[in-house]
């Protein structure tokens, strides 16, 4: 942890980690609360702005308040977060387009978008996706608030990661960040803001949090949990660090990031690596993140797998959506990589297996050939009756494996973000251990997202929009405020 003692290099009002969602719209409503700001990125501009460039760029619309605190808590069940934090997440949100109207955007509903957990009480408050233009992706919603930030006069330094925070007395009065192949120590006069995105490029934190080997991620490659170190070293109590959103994606050979997968038609299977089905692979409900399994809203998917199909998939269309139907993803937005429509170049790859017959498929996987068979052959059979009663599949989606080749690739939990990071308050005020504020610290976004387990569609741009927005006003001016936790312990002292 850095003194305060050397000489910094500059001073600003506010600093800000970070220039996704969150970081931008903190370091605009601290402008417009008066502060002087400055934007510290640790991506040059070619591959600057976290999760949210590659994003679908879109905020759930929330009909109603109450009701949006009341779906809230049932998205998060038993493992729910501070009444405080959920009454402020309710009300900010509904905020959101409003205020980025009120910044200049042209909005629209971004299509018709129904809850992804209705059986949920509060559903009811979902009112579907909202975007720029009524578009989705493209970098729209970053490339706006750059330069809706920029329009107002916040300074934005690229290549500029964050390193270390400085300590001064207990208070956080700035921080070192790498500029040029140096140091470069700033000074925040009244805060600095975390919104530095997740820590789902972390292998170590992979896997001591989410028990999972490294897998590919969707988005960024720059979140590597920076903040979230640089927050418990001075001295942060961490919140649902165990949560995740991932997708069904294919791991690319010597590849960090991956593709989202939805195949065109259903006539495919998951086994594990013992060549066994395991979970019912098309579940009606959920979709970032959780889905309805076994009677409850469950992660998924939670594990490798191997995607089992045959010709007829193959030819229905790519696995990989267009960038005209789906414009997003890093390896879409940032890579440029344009999947093939038959899907034969990514076997020409070998990024998709090919074979003859299910045992040749088997043999290249590593999996016992009479199992894998045998499997097939169940799966077969549970189509023409019309029936899954191993895991209960729909009826709709019973495609038998029939007409060879037979194809096969590494199903992996495609990481789009993670949820936990540096717990916080509803004033977005960083809490230790003890539920005491670290003064002059601040968190938005990924980095310490409010959702402990579901969250529907749209929901982490909205959270990193509202909380954003909240953490820039609060550093610009700090208030005399007691959070929730604070107060529980001292009435429990009492």
């Amino acid at each position: 942890m850095q003194s305060a003692q050397q000489p910094y290099d500059r001073q600003t009002g506010v600093v800000v980690l970070g220039a996704g969602a969150a970081g931008l719209a903190a370091a605009i409503s601290a402008r417009e609360a008066g502060a002087e700001v400055l934007v510290l990125e640790k991506c040059p501009p070619e591959t600057a702005g976290g999760n949210t460039r590659v994003s679908g760029g879109s905020w759930f619309e929330n009909l109603d308040a109450q009701r949006a605190a009341v779906y809230l808590r049932s998205l998060c069940g038993d493992l729910p977060v501070s009444e405080a934090v959920i009454r402020t997440w309710a009300e900010e949100t509904r905020h959101n387009t409003r205020w980025i109207e009120g910044l200049g955007a042209a909005v629209a509903v971004n299509g018709a978008y129904p809850p992804e957990f209705p059986h949920l009480d509060g559903a009811d408050c979902y009112g579907g996706y909202h975007s720029l233009e009524g578009r989705m992706g493209d970098q729209l919603l970053y490339r706006f608030l750059v330069d809706a930030a920029l329009a107002r006069g916040v300074e934005i330094c690229y290549a500029t990661p964050g390193r270390e925070l400085v300590i001064d007395g207990g208070v956080v009065t700035g921080v070192v960040a790498e500029s040029g192949g140096g140091p470069l120590r700033v000074r925040a006069r009244t805060g600095v803001v975390l919104a530095t995105g997740g820590f789902e490029n972390d292998p170590a934190m992979v896997r001591d949090y989410l028990r999972l080997a490294p897998c590919p991620v969707w988005g960024s490659p720059a979140g590597t949990g920076d903040g979230h170190r640089m927050a418990q070293k001075a001295g942060a109590d961490l919140w649902h660090m165990g949560n995740m959103t991932a997708f069904s994606g294919i791991r690319v050979p010597g590849s960090d990031t991956g593709f989202f997968m939805v195949p065109p038609a259903t006539g495919y299977i998951w086994v594990a690596p013992d060549g066994r089905r395991f979970v019912d692979e098309t579940p009606a409900l959920g979709g970032h993140g959780q889905s309805r399994i076994r009677g409850r809203d469950e992660l998924h998917p939670a594990q490798p797998a191997y995607v089992v199909f045959d010709e007829r998939t193959r030819r229905a269309g790519p696995l990989c959506p267009p960038r005209e139907y789906l414009p997003v993803g890093w390896k879409v937005l940032i890579e440029g990589y344009e999947w093939s429509l038959d899907n034969q170049a990514e076997i020409d790859r070998g990024w998709i297996r090919r074979a003859d017959t299910v045992e040749g498929l088997a043999a290249g996987l590593g999996v016992a050939p009479e199992t894998l068979a045998e499997t097939v052959r169940h799966w077969n059979a549970a189509c023409a009756a019309g029936r899954d009663e191993r895991f209960g599949r729909r009826a709709e989606s019973l495609t038998p494996l029939e007409q060879g080749p037979y194809y096969a690739f590494e199903l992996a939990p495609l990481l789009g973000w993670t949820s936990g990071g540096p717990r916080r308050d509803e004033h977005c005020r960083v809490l230790d251990p003890f539920g005491s504020a670290i003064p002059g610290l601040y968190a938005a976004g990924s980095v310490s997202s409010t959702y402990s387990w579901a969250k529907d569609g749209g929901f982490h741009i909205a959270d990193a929009l509202a909380f954003g927005r909240v953490a820039g006003r609060t550093a610009a001016a700090p208030p005399a405020i007691t959070s929730d936790l604070e107060e529980t312990s001292a009435s429990s002292v009492g």
